[in-house]
């Protein structure tokens, strides 16, 4: 079992940054994928970015590309998304979840464990 504890959120003026920490426990030694996720109301839970236990396939959606970066600390059971430049469309829930297959998906069903969320607002 896999247990996430995410931090970072807040609010923001258009153009700041944030930087969103994941932090993972339980079997944390598996050779997880990880991928965080945004959800803004009425809208589809949809992946931001996702990066498998190596680091080599990493995925961003188009409207992110550019300025978030998602990276990962395996030895500190960590994974991160910074992001910059950002704009009042990227307001929503940041979820960060993982998928304990190492698959590459980047689909909200191929992951099974999920944290909390943390809301990010972006402000004009």
């Amino acid at each position: 079992q896999v247990q996430l504890v995410e931090s970072g959120g807040g609010l923001v003026q258009a153009g700041g940054s944030l930087r969103l920490s994941c932090a993972a426990s339980g079997r944390t030694f598996s050779r997880y994928a990880m991928g965080w996720f945004r959800q803004a109301p009425g809208k589809e839970r949809d992946v931001v970015a996702s990066i498998t236990w190596s680091g080599v396939s990493i995925y961003y959606a188009d409207s992110v590309k550019g300025r978030f970066t998602i990276s990962r600390d395996n030895a500190k059971n960590t994974v991160y998304l910074q992001m910059n430049s950002l704009k009042p469309e990227d307001t929503a829930v940041y979820y960060c979840a993982a998928d304990n297959r190492n698959s590459g998906s980047v689909v909200v069903q191929d992951f099974r464990y999920w944290g909390q969320g943390t809301q990010v607002t972006v402000s004009s």
